[in-house]
C-alpha cells in the first residue's frame, strides 16, 4: 500500500480483502561478507523498529502471504520461507510505548476504535526467509520510515513480542540448517570449502570441523569439484566447488542430515 486511498480503503473495507486477527511477521535474514543480518522497518505510528509483516488475504495461502510481504520489502522472488511459530498470548498487540492514534490521524485523517477490524488481538505466524544482502533492495511503505539491514548483534529494541519472535525465528533456522542446503543464493557460484564452511559457522553461530564439515557435503552429493582454483597465493590455491543443483533441490523438498 502506497497511496492514503489505498490505506484509508484498507482501514475502512480491508475486512473485505483479508482476515481479520490474522498476521505474518516475517524474520529475513541476510548473509554478506561472513556476516549474518536482519532485515528491520521502523514503523511511523509506533516510532519503533518491527520485523516486516502484514495481514493475511482471504485469496492467500500462508506461504503465499508471506512471500507477497518479503518480494514487497526485498525485491526478491522465491526466498527459501519456513514457518517457526506462531504467536497469540493476550496482549501482544500492546507496544510498551503504545499506539499513537494522533500520529495516525495526522498522516491519515482516520482513527482505530474497538469496532474497527483492525481493532482486536491478533494471532501472527512467523516465518523466516535468508537471501542474500547484496541483491534485495529494502524498500519502506505508508507506515514505516525505515527499511535496513541490522548486524545481529546490534538490534534495536523491538516493538510488540518481536524480540522474542527473533530468537524463535534464530533458533529454528539454526536447527533447519542441518536438514535443508541454503547456501545456493548466498553464495558465490563457485567457492572454496573454507567459504561455505565460514557460511555454516556464521548462520549456525558454532565452529564446525575444518575436514569433516566439507567432507560430509561432498560425500552426500551436494558439492562438485570444480577442475579450476583460486589464486590466493604461490602455494596457496584451493580448490573450487559449486552446488549440485539436482541434489540441492531434491534436499529442499526431502530434507537430509548435514550433521
Amino acid at each position: 500500500m502506497e497511496t492514503l486511498q489505498e490505506i484509508q480503503d484498507f482501514f475502512n473495507k480491508g475486512y473485505l480483502q483479508y482476515r481479520p486477527n490474522l498476521t505474518i511477521d516475517c524474520a529475513i535474514f541476510g548473509y554478506l561478507d561472513g556476516e549474518l543480518q536482519l532485515l528491520l522497518v521502523k514503523n511511523k505510528i509506533l516510532t519503533m523498529w518491527c520485523l516486516p509483516g502484514g495481514y493475511v488475504k482471504k485469496s492467500e495461502s500462508l506461504n503465499k502471504a508471506a512471500s507477497r510481504i518479503t518480494v514487497n520489502r526485498t525485491g526478491i522472488k522465491n526466498l527459501f520461507l519456513k514457518q517457526f511459530k506462531t504467536f497469540g498470548n493476550p496482549g501482544r498487540n500492546h507496544s510498551h510505548e503504545g499506539f499513537n492514534q494522533e500520529k495516525l490521524f495526522e498522516s491519515t485523517g482516520l482513527k482505530i476504535d474497538k469496532n474497527s477490524w483492525l481493532g482486536g488481538e491478533t494471532i501472527s505466524v512467523g516465518l523466516y526467509a535468508i537471501t542474500d544482502i547484496i541483491n534485495t533492495n529494502p524498500k519502506a511503505d505508508f507506515f514505516s520510515s525505515e527499511c535496513r539491514w541490522f548486524p545481529l548483534n546490534e538490534l534495536p529494541k523491538l516493538g510488540f513480542d518481536h524480540d522474542e519472535m527473533v530468537q524463535e525465528a534464530l533458533f529454528t533456522m539454526r536447527m533447519h540448517l542441518y536438514h535443508f542446503p541454503i547456501g545456493k543464493n548466498l553464495l558465490p557460484p563457485k567457492f572454496t570449502l573454507k567459504e561455505i564452511k565460514l557460511f555454516y559457522e556464521v548462520m549456525s553461530g558454532k565452529k564446525l570441523n575444518a575436514t569433516n564439515f566439507p567432507n560430509k557435503l561432498i560425500s552426500i552429493g551436494l558439492l562438485i569439484k570444480l577442475d579450476e582454483k583460486k589464486k590466493i597465493g604461490a602455494h596457496r590455491s584451493p580448490t573450487y566447488y559449486k552446488f549440485n543443483d539436482e541434489a540441492y533441490e531434491k534436499a529442499l523438498r526431502e530434507g537430509l542430515v548435514l550433521v
